[in-house]
C-alpha cells in the first residue's frame, strides 16, 4: 500500500482498486487520525486549513530536487535537459529523469484539495458569506492555476470540478478550449471576492486578475486581457526602480540585485510583488521545501575533474569561497547561448557592453571570471581555460555564463551543500502583467501600445527603448527571457503562445497541424542550437520533433480508466484510440 501516496491521481482514477480485494467491507473507509473530511469540514476552521496546503503547493514548482520550473526551462529556448537531451526517450511510461509524467499526476492532487473546498464549502452554515465567498474564491485561484498549467503542457485533459468520493474510472478528455472558458468565469469570480489588502504569500484580487489575463489571452480574449491587466497596472504596484533591502548599501549591486535577492521578495517596500510563496528555514521542517536548488539546477558543474588546467588536471575543487559562491552545480539546466548572449544584441550593444542591467557584468559570472580554485593546480588563480578540457564537448556541462543575481540563494544552513537555500520567490510580480498587456497589445495589432509596455520594463533594467515597428512576438518572448528567467513556467508560455499562433493563422501556423509545425518547436531549433549539433551524453542525441510541443499523458492513467477514454497526445503511442474531446463542461 506504500505506493498510493506516491501516484495521487491514480487514487482519484481509482485504478488500484483493482489490485485488492473487491469486497465492500475492504471499500469502506477505515481513518487513521480522526481528522476526516467529515469532522474537519464542519466549521470555517477547516476549510481555512486546507487555504494553508493549497499555498504550500505552490511552492512544488520551484524547490526542492529537480523541480518543475527548471523543467520548464530545461524543454525551452532558454535551455536543455543534459541528461534526458532525446525527447524520443520521453513516452507516456518512461521520463528518466525529469517530472515530466510525475508532474501530471501531482498537479491533480492539488487540485484534488481544491475540489474538496469547492464540493464542501455549503455543507456548513456561513455566519459570514464574505468569508465564505474569499475562500471558495481562493479554491478557483487554485485550481485555476493547476489547469491553466496542466493544458499548456499535456493539451486537452479531464477536467474534474467536484471532489471524487467513489470508485470512477469513466474520466473523459476535456478540450483546452472547454476548460480555458471554464478558467475565465471561476477566475472572474475569484477576482470578484478575494480581498485587495494581504499578507505575504496570500492570494489576492490582483493574484486572481494576474492569472486571468493569462486565460483571457490564451482564449483569445485580448479586450478583457488588456482590461484586467490595466485594473492590475493601476493597483497597488510600482516597479521598483530604486535601490532596496539587504544590499541595499552596497555600491557594487543594483536594483536589479535587490529585486531578486529572496530576502527582499516580501519587504513591505517591494511595491512590484503580486504573488510569491514562502520559503524560510527558520520554519519547522514541515512548512519548508527542501530549498530552491537555483545553484545547483541551473549553474555548470564547474567544480567537477573534467575542467582541468594546463597539466590535464582536476583544476577545481568543491570547497572555498567560489564554492559558496556558485554552488554545486548540475547543469540540469544547461542554459543556451542565446540567453547567454544573444538576446542581449540590440542596435549597437551586445552582451559585453549592453546598458540592460539584466545582463550587467556585476550581475552576471561570465566564464572569463571563472578561475581555478584548486590550491594543488599550477594555474591556481588563473581563468579557466578550455582549451585544456580533455574534450571540447566538456564545456557543455563544465563551462558557461552564469545569471548569478538569479541563482544565488545561500544556504542557511552552514554545513550543507551549496545548492540554493531556502528562500521565498517571486510567482506574479508587476513587470510580468506590463508583458502581458504588451502582448495582448500586440495581438490587437496596437503596436505602439505594446512598446509603451515594453519599454516601462526595459527603462527600469536601464535598457533601450524598442519602438513600434520592433514588436513582434519573438521580440516579446525575449523580453520576457530577460525579465523572468527562472521565475514563469517557460515551456507553458511558449505553448500558450503556440496556440495563439495556430488560432490566428500566423507564419502558416494552424490548430489542425498543430503536432506537425508549431512555434514552440520552430523557435526552439532557432534559439537552442544542441538540436542541430546533436550534443550526444549519457547515450542520448539531442533530438526533438514539432509533437513533443505537448507532453504525454501518463499511459497508467489511461489504461486504468476501463471504462472511458481518456485521450494520449498526438506522436505518442495510444495516440491512435483518441476520441473527440468534450467541448463543454457542464
Amino acid at each position: 500500500m506504500k505506493n498510493i501516496k506516491s501516484y495521487p491521481f491514480l487514487i482519484a482514477f481509482g485504478a488500484f482498486l483493482f489490485l485488492y480485494s473487491c469486497s465492500e467491507d475492504w471499500l469502506k473507509p477505515k481513518p487513521k487520525s480522526f481528522f476526516t473530511p467529515e469532522n474537519v469540514y464542519i466549521e470555517p476552521e477547516g476549510f481555512e486549513s486546507i487555504i494553508i496546503t493549497l499555498r504550500k503547493n505552490l511552492k512544488e514548482e520551484h524547490s526542492g530536487g529537480l523541480h518543475w520550473i527548471a523543467q520548464e526551462f530545461a524543454a525551452s529556448d532558454l535551455g536543455s535537459p543534459w541528461s534526458q537531451l532525446d525527447f524520443y526517450n520521453l513516452t507516456p511510461s518512461s521520463s528518466r529523469y525529469y517530472p515530466f509524467l510525475s508532474m501530471f499526476t501531482e498537479m491533480y492532487e492539488f487540485i484534488k484539495n481544491a475540489n474538496v473546498i469547492i464540493s464542501r464549502i455549503d455543507n456548513i452554515e456561513w455566519e459570514d458569506q464574505s468569508k465564505r465567498n474569499r475562500i471558495l474564491g481562493e479554491a478557483l485561484f487554485h485550481r485555476a492555476y493547476w489547469y491553466y498549467r496542466l493544458v499548456h503542457s499535456y493539451g486537452d485533459v479531464p477536467f474534474i470540478d467536484t471532489e471524487i468520493e467513489e470508485v470512477k474510472l469513466d474520466f473523459q478528455t476535456h478540450s483546452r478550449t472547454a476548460i480555458l472558458n471554464k478558467l475565465q468565469k471561476d477566475l472572474e469570480y475569484a477576482a470578484q471576492n478575494l480581498p485587495e489588502s494581504i499578507g505575504p504569500g496570500e492570494i489576492s484580487k490582483y493574484a486572481a486578475l494576474h492569472l486571468l489575463t493569462k486565460v483571457y489571452l490564451a482564449d483569445q480574449e485580448y479586450d478583457k486581457a488588456i482590461s484586467a491587466s490595466t485594473e492590475v497596472i493601476d493597483g497597488p504596484f510600482e516597479l521598483m526602480k530604486e535601490r532596496f533591502g539587504q544590499d541595499v548599501d552596497d555600491p557594487n549591486r543594483n536594483v536589479i540585485w535587490d529585486l531578486h535577492r529572496p530576502k527582499n521578495f516580501n519587504l513591505p517596500n517591494n511595491t512590484e510583488t503580486i504573488l510569491t510563496f514562502i520559503d524560510r528555514y527558520e520554519a519547522p521542517p514541515g512548512a519548508r521545501s527542501g530549498g530552491l536548488f537555483t545553484m545547483r539546477l541551473y549553474n555548470p558543474q564547474w567544480m567537477q575533474a573534467q575542467v582541468k588546467d594546463s597539466e590535464g588536471k582536476p583544476g577545481m575543487v568543491a570547497d572555498g569561497p567560489q564554492y559558496d559562491s556558485l554552488g554545486r552545480g548540475n547543469a540540469n539546466v544547461r542554459l543556451t547561448a542565446s540567453y547567454q548572449y544573444h538576446i542581449w544584441n540590440y542596435k549597437d550593444q551586445n552582451w559585453r557592453n549592453t546598458s540592460d542591467l539584466r545582463r550587467a557584468d556585476i550581475n552576471w559570472v561570465d566564464i572569463d571570471e571563472l578561475r581555478y580554485n584548486n590550491p594543488e593546480s599550477v594555474d591556481y588563480g588563473k581563468v579557466v581555460n578550455s582549451d585544456y578540457f580533455a574534450q571540447q564537448l566538456d564545456t557543455f556541462k563544465h563551462l558557461y555564463a552564469i545569471p548569478h543575481y538569479i541563482m544565488y540563494v545561500p544556504m542557511d544552513d552552514a554545513n550543507a551543500r551549496p545548492v540554493g537555500g531556502n528562500g521565498d520567490w517571486y510567482l506574479f510580480r508587476l513587470a510580468g502583467t506590463h508583458l502581458l498587456r504588451a502582448e495582448a497589445y500586440f495581438w490587437k495589432g496596437q503596436l505602439a501600445e505594446a512598446a509603451t509596455d515594453l519599454n516601462v520594463v526595459r527603462s527600469r533594467a536601464n535598457a533601450l527603448p524598442v519602438s513600434a515597428d520592433e514588436v513582434d512576438i519573438d521580440f516579446i518572448m525575449d523580453e520576457r527571457a530577460r525579465e523572468l528567467f527562472a521565475e514563469e513556467p517557460r515551456h507553458s508560455e511558449l505553448v500558450r503562445v503556440s496556440y495563439l499562433m495556430a488560432a490566428e493563422g500566423k507564419a502558416g501556423y494552424s490548430l489542425s497541424s498543430f503536432s506537425e509545425n508549431n512555434y514552440y518547436f520552430d523557435r526552439v531549433m532557432r534559439y537552442n542550437k544542441t538540436y542541430e549539433q546533436k550534443i550526444e551524453l549519457l547515450g542520448n542525441t539531442a533530438a526533438m520533433a514539432p509533437f513533443h510541443v505537448l507532453w504525454p499523458i501518463p499511459d497508467r492513467i489511461i489504461t486504468a480508466n476501463t471504462l472511458a477514454t481518456i485521450n494520449q497526445n498526438k506522436g505518442y503511442d495510444g495516440a491512435e484510440k483518441n476520441v473527440p474531446p468534450l467541448e463543454t463542461i457542464e
